[in-house]
């Protein structure tokens, strides 16, 4: 048995025969139960699907379809027995077949080797070919055949392009300047297209053509939308130009310290340069805005959420490096959110959704923002487990993660997230979300005190690391082993503590350019403060220290060290309530610290409250990068002092 759907639907025997499947209902049917993938699809869906309006005895007509489908389908069945394609499960139906019997499957999977693999390249070339038309074309205009046509049809696209890329990559671009012309005929909007013509024709020895292509997209991009190129189509034709692109076709890619990356679109090419941190990062962050904003500007819905959605990149910190990026992220998240409609495809609402959650970190949030936040990861992970996409999973479990620091205390309930995302990375070939779940568990077996399980959990995320290209990974790990000596210096036989400080000094070197400020600004004092409590000794109080964001909390700390204690008091009477991310508990404690040293028995006790949850977990050690020692040493400082008389 074989259905085709990429194009008009139909369905063949083994032997190359030709399946009567009926009328047009009948192959509306089987279409939907294709798309659902070999899922259950409830009759009551399938009712709703195939009628705008029911009628009164729709279900019984379905049943007739179903029936007549499974003729047509198994014909030598014997009576009674049970069907084995088109079988009943629970409320509804579900397709049984292979998936290389189905033409969409075959490509949807050929597309995803070919994203992993550059070998593959003929495999996605043939499944590519066996398309006939528009995606389910004799299917009723019905909202999931739209929805079915718009994902599948970028898919395609995205198809094209690879493989092009691939045999450009390379140094096999003979043959493809006719199909990419025609490509950028019917699409000129897609940048990424006119860049491969370009190195099509270059790679032809047809130079001047090459640069007439790209001067052509400068033109239709400055009249039709009022657009620049963007850098990747700048480069190109630089190099062009100067004759500095590579003979084999690959496109020499933005170089930035120890990264050099291949041709990309501008939201592909922004998600890895994110990945590459320093200064690619912050490349990284304005070309996804730019890239949001010019698809804003199309007027395309569906093209805005792609472009927003598409850049899944794992977020470990709970803080925001630029927080009005982020806003603006956001607010064009739902924007797009609000525009989408019914009809969209469904991965789309969960992209937004997630990056609305993973984007909405900023320490400013207004409560309404912090709950909208949570309520977008919410909808997002069980939105993504409906849908079964293992990768989107990931990402809205991302999210998840970011916004589960309402309280202190509950590191075993994001070691639970970290340990699915692992789960989810492994089996589905996801890398940098394997990091992310390293990460995850590393941070929350450090918030336990765990340090072996948390060693283990670094070691495995550097491995990860090296897969998915990533170097801020051993950035953040070294800064988790400073935190490991740090800890170790209390004990008998340990590092002194001038070791460890001279390991967060190191540390905190790598991290200055690694171009993540929400995280790097304050950290490097707020160490040393830790490093100091573990070892009973007073705040630093060198006038040169950057406390960034952590001043308000130190402060009481630093000025009992200058022997200023009426300012520390005042300093502390003004101490707002911590953010509520990696760091909320290491800044109650040092509240819980300073009102203990000063006998203020309403703040500590506002501490002990706020960190009565995290007796069993160790300050400061959620991000998996300094120590303040065990929370329950500051905890009991705060229950003697409020319980004083």
């Amino acid at each position: 048995m074989r259905i085709d759907v990429l194009g008009a639907v139909r369905a063949f025997r083994s032997d190359g025969s030709p399946v009567p499947l009926g009328g047009p209902r009948h192959r509306e049917v089987l279409a939907r139960l294709v798309a659902a993938e070999g899922r259950l699809v409830t009759t009551d869906t399938l009712v709703d699907d195939l009628w705008t309006a029911p009628p009164a005895r729709a279900v019984g007509a379905l049943r007739t379809f179903v029936a007549a489908l499974r003729r047509a389908l198994e014909p030598d069945r014997p009576p009674r027995s049970p069907p084995r394609v088109l079988v009943t499960e629970g409320p509804g139906y579900a397709l049984r077949l292979p998936r290389d019997d189905v033409d969409v499957h075959r490509f949807e999977d050929a597309l995803a080797r070919a994203r992993r693999d550059p070998g593959a390249a003929d495999e996605l070339g043939a499944a590519l070919a066996a398309w006939r038309g528009p995606a389910y074309s004799d299917v009723p205009d019905a909202p999931w055949a739209r929805r079915e046509r718009t994902r599948l049809e970028e898919a395609r696209l995205e198809g094209v392009e690879l493989r092009a890329r691939i045999l450009l990559d390379a140094g096999e671009g003979a043959g493809l300047v006719a199909g990419l012309r025609a490509h950028v005929a019917e699409h000129p909007w897609r940048e990424p297209a006119w860049g491969l013509l370009a190195r099509a024709l270059h790679h032809a020895g047809r130079r001047a053509d090459a640069l007439a292509a790209l001067r052509r997209a400068r033109r239709m991009l400055a009249d039709q939308l009022g657009l620049d190129p963007g850098a990747g189509l700048r480069r190109l034709e630089t190099d062009i130009l100067n004759e500095t692109l590579p003979p084999a076709g690959g496109l020499t890619g933005w170089t930035g310290p120890g990264v050099r990356l291949g041709p990309r679109t501008t939201v592909d090419l922004a998600r890895t340069l994110a990945l590459a941190g320093g200064d690619a990062l912050v490349h990284s962050r304005r070309d996804r805005l730019a890239a949001v904003l010019a698809a804003e500007r199309t007027g395309d819905v569906a093209l805005t959420a792609r472009v927003i959605g598409a850049y899944d990149v794992p977020a470990v910190w709970s803080r925001a490096d630029d927080p009005e990026q982020s806003r603006a992220v956001v607010a064009a998240a739902e924007r797009a959110l609000a525009a989408l409609g019914p009809g969209a495809p469904a991965d789309l609402p969960v992209r937004l959704l997630a990056t609305i959650a993973v984007e909405s970190r900023s320490a400013g949030l207004s409560p309404a923002e912090r709950e909208r936040a949570r309520q977008a990861a919410r909808e997002a992970e069980s939105l993504a487990r409906d849908l079964g996409d293992p990768a989107l999973l990931a990402f809205a479990l991302n999210g998840v993660f970011l916004h589960s620091f309402t309280r202190p205390g509950l590191a075993p309930v994001r070691d639970r997230i970290g340990a699915e995302i692992i789960g989810l990375a492994v089996r589905h070939e996801l890398p940098a979300f394997a990091v992310l779940g390293r990460l995850v568990r590393l941070q929350s077996a450090s918030a336990l005190g765990d340090l072996d399980a948390a060693t283990a959990h670094a070691e495995a995320a550097e491995r990860s690391a090296f897969t998915a290209e990533s170097p801020l990974v051993p950035v953040l790990t070294r800064w988790f082993r400073a935190r490991v000596t740090a800890a170790r210096s209390t004990e008998p036989g340990g590092p002194t503590a001038a070791t460890a400080a001279a390991e967060y000094r190191a540390a905190e070197d790598a991290l200055r350019t690694a171009g993540m400020p929400g995280l790097h600004r304050g950290l490097f004092p707020l160490a040393l403060l830790g490093l100091r409590l573990l070892h009973d000794r007073p705040a630093p109080t060198d006038p040169h220290l950057d406390w960034g964001p952590y001043l308000p909390w130190a402060r009481p700390l630093v000025l009992l060290a200058r022997d200023r204690a009426a300012e520390a008091r005042a300093a502390l009477a003004a101490v707002p309530e911590p953010p509520r991310d990696h760091m909320q508990e290491a800044l109650w404690c040092l509240t819980a610290r300073a009102a203990a040293r000063l006998g203020e028995r309403a703040v500590a006790a506002r501490a002990q409250a706020a960190l009565r949850d995290a007796r069993a977990e160790v300050a400061g050690a959620a991000c998996g990068m300094l120590t303040l020692g065990p929370v329950a040493r500051y905890l009991a400082e705060a229950e003697a002092c409020a319980g004083a008389e």
